[in-house]
């Protein structure tokens, strides 16, 4: 029945126990169509649908940041003078190619020297020879505090739930991946200060010795512990070590970030872990089984970046 008539199964129950009390008003004006024959009322309500699916809900008077079913619902009972349920709603979502899906969270990337950046960065990894490097550096935050995310349960109608371990701690780790080898140097810190990035820096010539390399580029983003004075003291008294940086608000031309985004998959999401030493623990064992191979992401390869990049091969050395 509910489905002939194009609404949900709590409407058939409601009209079922209001006829057995006499409750059930089987009058409708001439001007309400009927609910269960008109397929062309049935597409215009789905284009209404589509419409509001488009437009803010402060736009129809609702003070909330995003829809719900019951505000669409109401938002479309309103002009028929039918009265809709959520749950009909619901069902009509999918007719109409929407899916419940959580945003992700975009950067501006509006820095104007973008390509420029880009460019520099694409630069000395086409020309990379034996005796040079190329990595990428950035910071994580550990908390002990576990991350959340959507899992499969087998038993449906219920919800995991994971205990907290009480208050939350965190740590700091700064991490340089290698472009080339894929290994991840890191080092850990209580603060993300400049004194984690020195920490990292002092790492780098005994993992990249003299002998081996005469050139490191380490690419990072411009964020103050990385431009510190100290930090560039440190650079002057070790010329071989060059720092390339990204443009601002541009996380995706990090490489590691996606790193990042697997070491939180594999061990931050759901962990059971009650201190945060063990936690520590198992990160820093990922960081040295991870390695990551590949070309650079897909934004080196713009048309703007690209032409930039052919720019400063003309350039005199």
């Amino acid at each position: 029945m509910a489905a002939c008539l194009f609404c949900s199964r709590s409407s058939i129950y409601r009209s079922v126990a209001a006829g057995r009390n006499g409750a059930l008003d089987l009058t409708m004006p001439a001007h309400r169509p009927r609910l269960g024959l008109g397929g062309a009322w049935a597409d215009d309500l789905h284009q209404k649908l589509t419409k509001l699916l488009r437009s803010a809900p402060r736009a129809f008077g609702w003070r909330r940041t995003r829809w719900s079913c019951a505000c669409w619902a109401l938002t479309l009972s309103g002009p028929i003078g039918c009265q809709i349920s959520a749950e009909t709603v619901r069902r009509w979502l999918p007719q109409a190619d929407s899916v419940w899906k959580r945003p992700s969270l975009l950067a501006r990337d509006e820095d104007p020297a973008r390509a420029t950046l880009l460019a520099r960065i694409r630069l000395p990894w086409e020309d990379l020879r034996p005796p040079e490097a190329l990595g990428f550096a950035d910071e994580w935050e550990l908390h002990l505090l576990p991350k959340v995310g959507a899992p499969w349960t087998p038993p449906r109608g219920q919800r995991l739930e994971i205990v907290t371990p009480g208050p939350d701690q965190r740590r700091y780790l700064a991490a340089a991946l290698d472009f080339r080898t894929g290994r991840i140097l890191h080092r850990t810190g209580a603060k993300k200060n400049r004194f984690l990035f020195l920490d990292l820096r002092r790492a780098l010539p005994r993992a990249y010795s003299g002998a081996c390399f005469r050139r490191v580029y380490v690419v990072a983003d411009n964020d103050s512990i990385h431009t510190a004075r100290d930090v560039r003291r440190w650079l002057a008294r070790h010329p071989r070590f060059v720092l390339l940086w990204l443009p601002r608000y541009c996380p995706k031309a990090n490489p590691i970030e996606r790193v990042f985004g697997d070491r939180h998959d594999q061990i931050t999401r759901h962990h059971h872990h009650r201190t945060l030493s063990p936690l520590l623990a198992e990160a820093q064992q990922y960081l040295r089984r991870r390695a990551h191979h590949g070309q650079l992401p897909s934004i080196y390869y713009e048309s703007t970046v690209a032409s930039t990049l052919r720019r400063l091969r003309r350039k005199p050395a």
